[in-house]
């Protein structure tokens, strides 16, 4: 995450009424006009999404900072997402994170200063034979990284597209750092569990869990800490309380989640997927709760609950809030931009070169 912390923002904004929050949001909007997009990720909560000019997950809205031309983009999700839209769009754009204790605990499992330790041991035991491929879920330190040796970035939503070019380039993949969208992705094109390593940070060494081979997918030891939380026994015990749902999981969960699910897909499959259900479908779906909320009250008309009922929605995300979003906008509105995210120049250069490739994939 960026080294800046956030400065408190006081009462003087905590202490605001939700009528005058959403008052005084809007007529900061409106003052600032067409010099201001907001994005907002479908995992923010509710108040906040409801004044984003566009929604999506990271890829949709990666392509979308590509071609915006305003002077100011809001961000409304977590830090990785805002130095991606900072990578993508021109020096005179500012891109603002509302909050920036808005982080990712994935993205803070793969370090670079780890990243290149572990690229040093594979390279020296494999050889010239690994591409590395990142998550979008990792800083831009990583992007460059990978930019730099001929890898790209992938999303949920593209992830075999990225793997299936991967696989063209070289022998094998070393994906960072979410092991579970690695497995499931490897898994979609055939690939046996003892095909695929793990490489663990703080051991500095590969484990095989399902028996040592030749590996063509090398797997980061990280995970969402959302996500992983969703496990086989939630699947057998929601269609044991509820005869003839369907499970619907993002990729990000467990393999063996994914193995029980009746679909796996990125988080605009999700929402894709729920739309085009006819009424009276029941889904327990396997992503982060603010979406599946807002699902169950876009569509009355399904009955959907979350797969783990029990986990809260994910901490980082719920940063962003209606007194910092405000907080935010009357700053730039002022002129005195605050939570500026600036990506240092040749490492935004590099990180660009992996985006690019994945974006040229499209």
């Amino acid at each position: 995450m960026n080294a800046l912390h956030q400065a408190p923002i006081g009462e003087a904004y905590t202490g605001l009424s939700s009528e005058e929050l959403d008052r005084r949001i809007a007529a900061a909007k409106e003052r600032l006009g067409r010099d201001l997009v907001i994005l907002g990720h479908h995992y923010q909560r509710d108040d906040v999404i409801a004044f984003a000019d566009h929604r999506g997950d990271s890829l949709k809205l990666a392509r979308i900072a590509a071609e915006l031309d305003a002077r100011y983009i809001v961000f409304c999700g977590v830090h990785f997402m805002a130095e991606t839209a900072d990578i993508l769009t021109a020096d005179e754009q500012i891109v603002v994170l509302p909050d920036l204790n808005a982080g990712c605990s994935m993205a803070d499992m793969a370090a670079i200063e780890d990243v290149e330790v572990c690229w040093d041991l594979l390279t020296e035991q494999f050889g010239d034979t690994i591409i590395p491929v990142t998550y979008v879920n990792s800083t831009a330190a990583i992007k460059a990284f990978v930019g730099q040796r001929g890898g790209l970035v992938c999303t949920s939503s593209n992830a075999e597209k990225v793997f299936a070019y991967a696989w063209a380039q070289k022998k094998r993949i070393l994906f960072l750092p979410d092991e579970h969208l690695g497995r499931n992705t490897g898994a979609a094109f055939g690939l046996s569990l003892s095909e695929m390593a793990v490489y663990d940070p703080q051991e500095m060494a590969l484990a095989y869990p399902h028996g040592e081979g030749d590996p063509r997918l090398i797997l980061w030891k990280g995970h969402c800490s959302v996500h992983q939380r969703f496990e086989p026994h939630h699947v057998h015990e929601v269609r044991r309380r509820y005869p003839g749902i369907r499970v619907l999981v993002h990729p990000e969960c467990r393999y063996e989640t994914v193995q029980l699910a009746d679909a796996c897909g990125s988080t605009e499959f999700i929402i894709r997927t729920v739309k085009q259900a006819p009424p009276g479908t029941k889904w327990a779906i396997g992503t982060e709760h603010n979406l599946v909320n807002r699902l169950a009250q876009e569509h009355p008309e399904q009955f959907i609950l979350s797969l783990n009922e029990r986990i809260c929605p994910c901490l980082t995300m719920n940063r962003i809030d209606r007194p910092h979003l405000l907080w935010a906008l009357e700053n730039l509105v002022a002129g005195t931009p605050h939570n500026v995210i600036r990506v240092e120049p040749e490492v935004a250069r590099w990180a660009r070169v992996a985006i690019d490739r994945m974006l040229a994939l499209a």
